[in-house]
């Protein structure tokens, strides 16, 4: 026998509500429609539900044994229902991000909580990872959306290129003159931390050193622009840090100059080709996209300001 879902569901309204107005009201149909669904499972089911006493529904035996069994089945599917409306209205889903490092402290982790602020039924799946991981794990389906570092060397994977530029942060005791932007030739010979030796930014800070005639001296090398810049505040020399090291942190224990020429730092947006791009995910870029690329400019043409 096939008992039809709303039957139950209206079952379950009356013996929650306790009144056949309120069952009503809380599934949005009217009372003779509560009272016919109750009616035909009383038939179909051949038990006595409830007993009228003085005008009010007394569930009887049956009732509660019935009530205890189809209770979490009535939940799910409200539940499910709910998860349908919080789609439809993007409240409701998996955002699945994975990012380099950099955006990791500071920018990427307010940016998602200021997107999951109105949407409490939404899950986060985020995580930071080296710049080629990332690619992979987007390749492979494991995260939606990946923002890393150039170059891209995975294939099927969608781009969207931002360029920042870095700055120079100096330990506060450097002895360095503030007045105007550093150059290499100012910068001669003065110790730097850097993000390995093949890291685009430390390949294009050493050819602008090289065509300028300057000596570009290595101290340290690490793998974290955060951990470049705790080794200045620590005094060990300058590192050319990106603005969301910069922007996450406290400021304290070093300055911050402009250098020339402008050495740029390469970010990528992938996504899959072959996969749709999910409602949050979307919308979530359509968030960040426009702040990124508030803070970015043109790799031909470096910030002067």
């Amino acid at each position: 026998m096939s008992t039809p879902f709303r039957q139950f569901q209206a079952f379950h309204a009356i013996m929650q509500r306790g009144t056949v107005t309120a069952a009503a009201d809380h599934l949005g149909i009217s009372q003779p429609a509560i009272s016919n669904l109750l009616a035909q499972l009383e038939r179909r089911t051949k038990l006595r539900l409830f007993e009228r006493t003085r005008g009010r529904l007394v569930p009887t035996p049956e009732a509660t044994v019935l009530f205890e069994e189809i209770d979490t089945v009535v939940r799910g599917l409200d539940h499910v229902n709910q998860t349908v409306t919080d789609l439809q209205n993007r409240k409701a889903g998996q955002l699945q991000l994975a990012t380099s490092h950099a955006l990791a402290f500071g920018f990427m982790p307010a940016e998602i909580a200021a997107f999951a602020r109105d949407r409490p039924n939404l899950t986060i799946a985020f995580q930071s990872q080296y710049s080629g991981k990332i690619q992979e794990w987007v390749a492979a389906g494991l995260f939606e959306i990946g923002i890393c570092e150039l170059p891209v060397r995975q294939e099927g994977l969608d781009q969207q290129h931002f360029y920042f530029e870095t700055l120079c942060a100096l330990p506060e005791d450097s002895g360095i003159d503030r007045a105007g932007p550093l150059t290499p030739r100012r910068l001669d010979g003065h110790p730097f931390i850097v993000m390995g030796a093949d890291h685009m930014v430390s390949r294009r800070a050493r050819e602008a050193f090289h065509s300028h005639g300057a000596d570009f001296r290595i101290r340290s090398q690490t793998d974290l622009f955060h951990n470049a810049l705790n080794l200045v505040k620590q005094g060990l020399g300058a590192a050319l840090i990106d603005p969301f090291t910069l922007a996450a942190d406290d400021g304290r224990g070093y300055v911050v100059r402009r250098f020339e020429p402008a050495v740029l730092l390469d970010i990528v947006v992938v996504t899959a080709k072959d996969r749709p791009l999910s409602a949050i995910g979307r919308q979530f870029l359509d968030r960040v996209l426009p702040r990124m690329a508030a803070m970015a400019v043109a790799p031909a043409e470096p910030a002067t300001g």
